[in-house]
């Protein structure tokens, strides 16, 4: 049921209106006539008790929304119950329920048993919300970099500038530390409610004075509010002296109990303990040298001692959660004891993935970090800085955010950048206003669980960090006519807390409680809308065109405000994740690789531009002499609107030629170009928005595969069309869909595949998990030509594990003995791609 709806029992009263959906009258025997109007910051005056809407009204809220935008509802703890009383509409028949007004609100209203149509009833109700309208005005997005300023972001003030200063860039680079913003947000005083009259003497738009516990406080009386109204008015509550003990309002419900918190992340009765853990170097580590094993159930790096080597036991602790008995150690099987310490015996690591990519926790600091292994198990450098240079096998980069406060308080800047994957960390627990909401070994346990239990984890946490309905909620109202400028306006008037509360839709003018369809509604309405190529932010994938990607240059179709596009965005696909509604729209997937920290790497290249992906590649088989002649300089060209203009990728690019020295800084440049450097603004925003809601370390749990699930919804496919639009080539050219092979891997696909596999299996060979939507007749490849569903039939001597080739659409199939062999390599194949599983 949704927030302006309510289900009442009616009893049998006196007179009211019937027929249609009625307007109810307050009985003056019980209900209260004051007019509970606001100052500029709160809402519309409430209609009196004889002011209701007439029988004839349509029921909608907007007797107190009556202007687009976002609006804060809060309960009235200071106002008493209301009684009204209605007549029961001629179709109603007992135990059925129908629609009324109450004064400016909407309720449902339940037919008694032993009522009849054309019967009076009398209903009550508790006491009206307090209706706030968010600021009008839309907060201003400040960049952190002077060179990109337009597109609706200013420069930095001076003020913003001396609270940044002491940020340093190993400071707030994820979303779980406390940015300045957030620090003065926490010192905000709490506000108090007042009722004040206005005077006789004071117009709309004026300020009069009052007095308020023994302070004068000015107050401007509201546009629609007139001589001798009531009006209500918030103040920030009086601080008391340092060393004054503050009183606890008898009023509220306490606090909870530190330890017992009702929000907190986890639901089971566990705590955490710091577990010793002894372990054997392996071989081939060297002193001061990290490696991975498997601690507690969690991926962990350890340093090898400076007077440690191969074979020698040493000893480290780690934080895990046990089951809380009331014990302070725990015993557990596998465990050997030397003294008064219980220590446990950590585990080698073993890789099933070909390229190695593993998100571990480092010991040292506690924080989730990226390391890449090769099938011995010993850790590759990801570093471009190694002699080697930059490596287009083995480098990878994680975006770095490093959050800065605003200008507006409602909206924090960053910086962001692309930083070697073995540089980069998060923070592997989820601290919430001083509060551990979730502890590392417990996001280490839900990211080897399966996609439906970290989905329902991953909801049932973000409930636990939401702001609870009765702690207040938020009412967006558009105009269907203008909706992508409504919901911006309103959406982008928000500070961070009121994200995460509840949100409620009206869609001004229409008959419509939100009791989470309009909610559904909306959510599709605003993604599809600005997933739109013709809005020119976001174009078609070469590599894919259900895929869509940043306009490098949306600047040029939005110039004044295409940055504040990006930010709403990421706030609405924030709030759709936290929420877990669905949107309208998939990115190409490296965009969900920064969404979660995931590692970036050459092969990326591919879903931007295969051939220029190709030629790039092409130019590592060009002997060390020659590069010089490929006549190459440290420039690109880009297209804007039929033009054709230079970039540097360096300072002075047009005068550094590209040589066999310097092919390897040419090659990290472009990439790193491509990837982020001519759409970092669009991208910033995006991430910023996004942070604005999830917490990064949350979504640690996640594989990028599994984040556009999440997102977009498990696809409904339809495997007979899926069949029929399949071709053959290979060893499969000649029997086709009669190979044996082929008969397993379709009776695997339709029979042991659930959706969730089989939307990972389209990601596996197309690149995402959407179908068009004239279906599989019309699926395309990286030319934008119809590129069928390709089953390619290989010598099983060629290749172990399935390859998917994402800009053909192509699948290659060994040719398996046995059935059993295929479902097994084929599931390894789709669930382990999203961890470096091969993809040509």
């Amino acid at each position: 049921m949704g927030s302006s709806s309510s289900t009442m029992n009616a009893y049998p009263g006196a007179r009211a209106n019937g027929g249609r959906p009625a307007a109810m009258q307050p009985n003056p025997n019980y209900a209260r006539t004051q007019n509970n109007n606001t100052n500029q910051s709160t809402s519309r005056p409430r209609p009196s008790a004889n002011s209701g809407p007439s029988p004839s009204s349509q029921p909608t809220a907007a007797q107190t929304i009556s202007r687009p935008g976002a609006y804060s509802i809060s309960r009235n703890s200071a106002a008493s119950s209301e009684v009204f009383r209605v007549r029961i509409p001629h179709n109603v028949r007992p135990n059925q329920e129908f629609q009324v007004y109450a004064g400016s609100r909407i309720v449902r209203v339940r037919c008694p048993p032993n009522s009849r149509p054309g019967q009076d009833v009398q209903i009550t109700l508790p006491a009206e919300n307090i209706v706030t309208r968010q600021s009008e005005n839309v907060a201003v997005l400040t960049s952190a970099d002077d060179e990109f300023v337009g597109g609706g972001a200013v420069r930095m003030n001076s003020e913003a500038r001396l609270i940044n200063s002491n940020v340093q860039d190993d400071q707030l680079d994820d979303g779980n530390n406390t940015a300045p913003q957030q620090q003065q947000q926490q010192q905000t005083p709490q506000m108090q409610a007042y009722n004040v009259r206005v005077p006789n003497h004071a117009r709309p738009g004026q300020t009069f004075a009052v007095s308020v516990s023994g302070r004068t406080i000015q107050v401007q009386c509201p546009q629609n509010a007139r001589p001798g109204m009531t009006v209500q008015i918030r103040v920030p509550a009086p601080t008391p002296p340092p060393g004054m003990q503050s009183a606890t309002n008898l009023n509220r419900p306490p606090e909870p109990r530190q330890g017992n918190n009702n929000r907190q992340g986890n639901a089971t009765n566990t705590r955490t303990v710091n577990q010793m853990f002894e372990v054997t170097v392996p071989r081939g580590v060297r002193p001061n040298q990290s490696f991975s094993l498997m601690a507690g159930g969690q991926r962990v790096l350890v340093a090898c001692p400076a007077n440690a080597g191969p074979g020698s036991r040493i000893r480290f602790q780690l934080p895990v959660s046990v089951p809380d008995n009331g014990s302070s150690s725990e015993t557990r099987s596998g465990s050997t004891t030397n003294g008064k310490d219980t220590v446990m015996q950590g585990q080698a690591m073993r890789y099933n993935t070909q390229d190695g990519w593993i998100r571990t926790v480092r010991v040292t600091d506690m924080k989730f970090t990226w390391i890449k292994v090769d099938q011995k198990g010993e850790i590759v450098s990801s570093s471009s800085s190694s002699s080697t240079g930059f490596d287009v096998d083995n480098t990878a980069y994680v975006r770095k955010l490093i959050f800065l406060q605003g200008n507006d308080k409602r909206m924090r800047t960053g910086k962001l950048s692309l930083v070697p994957a073995s540089e980069y960390s998060v923070d592997s627990d989820i601290i919430e206003k001083g509060k551990k909401m979730v502890e590392s070994s417990e996001l280490s346990r839900i990211q080897t669980q399966k996609f439906d239990a970290k989905t329902a984890w991953f909801l049932k946490t973000c409930k636990s960090l939401g702001v609870p309905w009765e702690e207040g909620h938020i009412r967006i109202a558009v105009r269907r006519q203008h909706l992508l400028s409504d919901s911006i306006e309103a959406v982008m008037s928000l500070g961070r807390d009121d994200l995460r509360k509840v949100w409620r839709f009206d869609f001004m003018g229409e008959l419509g409680i939100d009791a989470g369809g309009l909610a559904k509604e909306w959510f599709l309405l605003v993604t599809k809308a600005i997933f739109d190529a013709d809005s020119g932010l976001w174009l078609s994938s070469e590599g894919n065109q259900m895929l869509m990607r940043i306009n490098p240059a949306s600047e040029i179709s939005c110039p004044e405000d295409h940055l504040i596009y990006f930010r709403f965005l990421g706030r609405v696909l924030g709030k759709a994740l936290f929420d877990g509604q669905i949107v309208a729209g998939h990115m190409v997937q490296y965009l969900y690789k920064y969404m979660l920290g995931w590692p970036i790497t050459f092969d990326d290249l591919e879903s931007i531009d295969i051939e220029l992906y190709q030629n790039l590649k092409k130019l590592l088989d060009v002997k060390p002499e020659d590069v010089e002649y490929m006549c190459l300089d440290f420039t690109t060209t880009q297209k804007l609107l039929g033009d054709t203009n230079q970039v540097n990728l360096v300072p002075n690019g047009e005068d550094k030629a590209v040589t066999g020295e310097n092919l390897a800084e040419y090659l990290e440049v472009y990439f790193k170009y491509l990837m982020l450097e001519r759409i970092r603004p669009q991208v910033t925003e995006l991430l910023l928005g996004f942070y604005d809601v999830v917490p990064e370390p949350l979504l640690t749990v996640f594989d990028f595969q599994e984040l556009e699930l999440m997102m977009c919804g498990l696809p409904t496919i339809d495997l007979n069309d899926w069949m029929k639009h399949t071709q053959y080539v290979g060893t499969f050219a000649s029997t086709k869909a009669k190979s044996p092979v082929c008969k397993w891997f379709w009776d695997i696909v339709c029979n042991d595949f659930d959706q969730e596999t089989r939307a990972r299996l389209l990601q596996f060979v197309t690149g995402t998990s959407g179908v068009p939507s004239r279906g599989f007749s019309v699926l395309q490849g990286s030319d934008g030509n119809i590129k069928l569903f390709t089953l390619n039939g290989l010598n099983e001597s060629s290749s172990s594990y399935p390859r998917s080739h994402t800009c053909f659409n192509r699948l290659d199939l060994p040719n398996y003995r046995s059935k059993k062999d295929l479902k097994e390599k084929l599931t390894i194949a789709v669930k382990e791609c999203a961890t470096g599983f091969t993809m040509e």
